[in-house]
């Protein structure tokens, strides 16, 4: 990343920022810095900037340095070709979007054989130049005759009117390349284009999930952006032809405005070529803009939803180290049962059958409690799939100790994590079934370590999250990401080698040295000891430190967020109290005693001092909510025992656009449209509703063929609220969805069953 000041003023301007904020991010940045470690480690460099305006400010500088690259390779083409002048010089240099720099570049970007460079071949340019200056005493005519075969033999025109059309063609490009005109049209279109969309003929049956567009039209400005996503998968797909137009006369008017004087015959030849300009060249390049315009608002957007859920998703409360029992519910193959110890290690596992026949039902229920008893469970995690109320019935009749939690486990992408590379690395003996197990039980012990191991966008949360520009997507979400395991913290001697991949400052290649270093000389007693692993260089040690945990190790400073490099403040509040570190992490009253002003010196100020306190008094603390149980209605696990008016539990499991999908029990989430999601008016959905949020939603439709719920969460929900204008359909409609396409939670595949569900058999796995 290249610095200038004009960047940094630029970027302090918009941001509402300090230049020296901007500028001190900025070369921390340019050093390695990632942002989480700039945003806790370094405030009073940056004036304590948090994540999201250092994340601005790295974003803004790369797009001007992208702006200048784009400009010098623009500067350095005009001048191979001689066409630079000192005036389009400046007007380059001092360009400010790459809107602006491509406008100013239309008139001399290479252009492929158009009609325009036909005519100007057939030597009509002096023609086009005299109609250009709509002199009034000018006969178009008679000066147009002068180009034919008639007058130069070597002339391939024939006809004084196929020299004016000729010149209207030049004429057309000239103000198809002119920059206001540009800029004038692209804010036209962008203030009075309408957002259309018809079916392509013949394709009806196919179509049948987009029939709401088949006949669509809004207005641009106001259309959202999960209906403009919707619409191009339409189109993409073969269904629909989408426009984005404004009415045209006025598009027309405004070019003969700016170029069209009096009302000459030559002036009529300019208003001509006006119109031919709008039609043919202007029109069609300015709708491909707005559809790019309005397809990168509707992408950040999208992925702004996207990133917020999955972050809400990856911070979710961990139950934390239990021995845990997790099954894989599932009819015709049985429930896949695995035992994990406090850390996650599998321990056995079997497949039990409850449903198939009364003796096996005894069987599967004596398998459970004597692997219950034998392991000392403390919770049972249940996959929400295929049979997983079901399962969860049967295993709350089984009266285990009410010290046994059980917990339904959103599953989405553990079938995926299961086929995985990770999973084959992780568990090579075993089969999918065990591996999506496992994944089921981690996930409910610490949702943020398993879930790093997946693909993003197959959790299961977001809108069209495949359609959108998938570089943008992706860095926002390793963005994302890595702000939530920093913001968490690593337990360094358990953390898996996706886990610290997104550790500020390791990535994928140190991870997996440090994973190998940890097998092979054994758990790490001190972060000192990570300068130890092969590659792994000071910097690298910087940015990571602080986000390592050593819990129980030789120095107790290693189990919380005090960084390393403040070792030496801490040992000196220490002396000056006549105590250890430790005593200082035990006892608030000494703690108390601490001035921290006395300490303030030119690198470390009131900022980090303050946090350095905080972390003496809660060690490694845990940012995430405290788990709390949760359980569905019971006697309510299927779509036909919904009933309009029913009050339900429900979790969140996933907050779009145009409302929220709630998980009620029933194996399909219910959408609460954002008309319903509270008394009051709702913009934005995710201002009253997060993801994994527990609910009480209100039923308030229900259509038991094509299995869609709509709910509530209106204090006194009326049934003709969400009717009103096309009940479900007007929903569906306004979110951008059809009766064919409503989003559902993912269903992972059904794991094929292992044979044989036997205590004594998990018990010789075990062994092995």
């Amino acid at each position: 990343m290249t610095l200038s000041e004009s960047h940094i003023r630029l970027t302090a301007q918009e941001l509402k920022l300090q230049p020296k904020q901007v500028y001190a991010t900025a070369m921390l940045l340019q050093e390695g810095g990632t942002v989480p470690f700039i945003a806790r480690y370094r405030k009073e460099v940056t004036g304590t900037l948090d994540e999201v305006a250092i994340t601005n400010i790295r974003d803004r500088l790369s797009q001007l340095a992208e702006l200048d690259a784009r400009r010098d390779s623009i500067l350095k083409s005009l001048s191979e070709r001689n066409l630079l002048t000192d005036s389009l010089q400046q007007s380059l240099t001092t360009a400010q979007t790459l809107t602006r720099l491509e406008d100013l570049y239309q008139p001399f970007r290479p252009k492929r054989r158009t009609r325009a460079t036909m005519a100007k071949e057939a030597g009509l340019e002096p023609l086009a130049d005299l109609l250009w200056s709509q002199n009034s005493t000018l006969d178009p005519n008679q000066e147009a005759l002068k180009f034919t075969k008639n007058h130069l033999p070597d002339s391939p025109i024939e006809t004084a009117e196929d020299a004016l059309a000729g010149a209207r063609d030049i004429l057309a490009e000239r103000i198809s390349d002119d920059s206001s005109a540009r800029e004038q049209l692209r804010q036209y279109y962008r203030e009075h284009s309408l957002l259309s969309s018809k079916l392509i003929k013949g394709k009806e049956t196919e179509a049948a999930k987009f029939k709401d567009y088949f006949a669509w039209s809004e207005p641009l400005t106001s259309a959202p952006s999960h209906r403009i996503l919707a619409l191009r998968r339409g189109e993409k797909e073969g269904f629909l032809m989408v426009r984005i137009q404004p009415p045209a006369e006025p598009a027309v008017q405004l070019l003969q405005q700016l170029f069209v004087r009096g009302s000459s015959p030559s002036s009529l030849q300019v208003s001509t070529a006006a119109a031919d300009a709008y039609d043919r060249l202007l029109g069609p390049a300015i709708e491909v803009e707005m559809r790019l315009e309005s397809k990168k608002r509707a992408d950040e957007q999208a992925i702004q939803v996207f990133v917020e859920n999955i972050r809400e998703l990856l911070l979710a409360s961990p139950l934390g180290q239990k021995n845990v029992l997790a099954i894989d519910p599932g009819f015709r193959t049985g429930c896949k049962i695995v035992l994990l110890n406090p850390q996650g290690k599998l321990l056995t596992h079997c497949v039990i059958y409850p449903d198939k026949s009364d003796f096996e039902r005894r069987e599967a229920a004596e398998v459970i409690r004597k692997l219950s008893a034998h392991f000392k469970v403390e919770a049972i995690a249940i996959g929400n799939g295929t049979a997983g109320r079901e399962t969860e019935t049967f295993i709350r009749s089984l009266k285990l100790p009410p010290s046994i939690l059980i917990v339904m486990v959103n599953e989405s992408g553990a079938s995926i994590y299961s086929a995985s590379d990770v999973a084959r690395e992780e568990f090579p003996d075993q089969d999918l079934t065990v591996r999506g197990s496992i994944s089921i039980g981690r996930r409910l012990m610490d949702p943020l370590a398993e879930l790093v191991k997946i693909d993003p966008k197959s959790i299961g949360v977001g809108q069209y999250q495949h359609d959108v520009d998938q570089n943008a997507l992706k860095r926002s979400l390793d963005d994302t990401v890595m702000s939530c395991v920093n913001g968490v913290g690593v337990e360094l001697n358990t953390a898996s080698k996706q886990l610290l991949t997104y550790v500020s400052g390791l990535g994928p290649s140190l991870a997996e040295a440090i994973v190998s270093f940890r097998n092979q000389h054994g758990p790490f007693q001190t972060r000192k000891e990570l300068l130890k692993v092969p590659r792994l260089g000071d910097k690298a040690f910087e940015q990571a430190a602080g986000f390592l945990r050593i819990r129980d190790g030789l120095n107790p400073l290693d189990a919380s967020a005090v960084h390393p490099e403040s070792y030496p403040l801490v040992e000196a509040m220490a002396r000056d109290l006549h105590c250890q570190p430790a005593d200082l992490m035990r006892d608030s009253a000494l703690r108390g005693k601490i001035k921290l002003e006395s300490y303030v010196n030119e690198k470390v100020g009131l900022p980090t001092l303050r946090d350095i306190l905080n972390e003496l008094a809660k060690p490694g603390r845990d940012p995430r909510a405290q788990f709390e149980v949760f359980s569905f209605a019971q006697g309510v696990s299927e779509v036909s025992h919904l009933q309009p008016g029913m009050k339900l539990p429900g979790i969140v499991t996933n907050v779009t656009a145009f409302g929220a999908f709630v998980d009620i029990g029933v194996h399909q989430d219910g959408l609460v449209h954002i008309s319903q999601l509270s008394d009051t008016f709702v913009k934005n959905p995710a201002d009253v509703v997060k993801v994994q949020d527990k609910v009480t939603v209100t039923v308030m439709e229900v259509d038991t063929e094509r299995k869609r719920v709509a709910l509530s969460m209106k204090s006194r929900p009326e049934l003709s609220a969400i009717s009103k204008g096309g009940g479900m359909k007007n929903a569906r409609s306004n979110s951008g969805l059809n009766p064919g396409s409503a989003p559902t939670r993912p269903s992972p595949s059904s794991p094929q069953g292992l044979g044989g569900g036997l205590f004594a058999e998990a018990l010789a796995r075990r062994e092995k």
